[in-house]
């Protein structure tokens, strides 16, 4: 449906998703499409699944939206124009060292068979609070600066567009573990408040 609807308004728009692929790979304007983030929290009747919707002009990510129907929630975000949920605009914490940071990630088991973070357990040892709390949720949590940082393992385009304007906006910062700021990656990614995120990285990569 929101490809129909998508292509119907915008057909020279482009679409990339979870589910059918990638359309007219080549056009200035891209949306970003993953249905139901969350799948196996929606099959088991866990009511943390989303929709994630993003918008790209000339390769830069300019609207984001994660909508979470059964929690009755919904985060929003615009190039210079903030982040938002149903309470109001999004900050990041302001915690600056990772020891009094909490840390969030979606699944130990994809981190760990991911073979990109070597200094995983030892990072989560040294961290003030740490919890698994699945896909799109804890993105959420660092732009409600509830937590200082995200990690999820195997991620795509469609899982991250969204959340990382939101991410911005809001005043933190995404990149892969090796520092790079894109969403067209196939692997891990770190989301922070920004202040603990050259930390948290060297900790995540370090092998002793």
């Amino acid at each position: 449906m929101i490809r129909e609807r998508i292509a119907d308004a915008f057909p020279s728009h482009g679409l990339v998703g979870e589910e059918e692929g990638e359309e007219s790979a080549g056009a200035s304007i891209r949306w970003y499409i993953d249905p139901i983030d969350g799948t196996h929290n929606y099959i088991r009747g866990i009511p943390l699944f989303g929709t994630l919707l993003a918008l790209e002009r000339d390769g830069e990510l300019q609207v984001g939206v994660i909508s979470a129907p059964a929690l009755r929630q919904r985060w929003v975000a615009s190039r210079a124009g903030g982040a938002w949920n149903n309470e109001g605009r999004l900050r990041v914490s302001a915690v600056a060292s990772l020891n009094e940071a909490g840390v969030v990630y979606t699944s130990a088991r994809e981190i760990l068979a991911s073979e990109s973070i070597p200094g995983w357990d030892a990072t989560l040892r040294d961290v003030d609070y740490e919890s698994a709390v699945g896909d799109f949720w804890g993105f959420g949590f660092v732009a409600e600066a509830k937590v200082e940082a995200m990690i999820e393992g195997r991620v795509h385009p469609w899982d991250l567009a969204a959340p990382l304007i939101m991410i911005e906006e809001a005043g933190g910062r995404m990149t892969t573990t090796n520092g790079v700021r894109s969403v067209n990656i196939n692997g891990a990614c770190v989301a922070s408040n920004g202040l603990i995120h050259a930390e948290l990285l060297a900790r995540l990569l370090a092998t002793g």
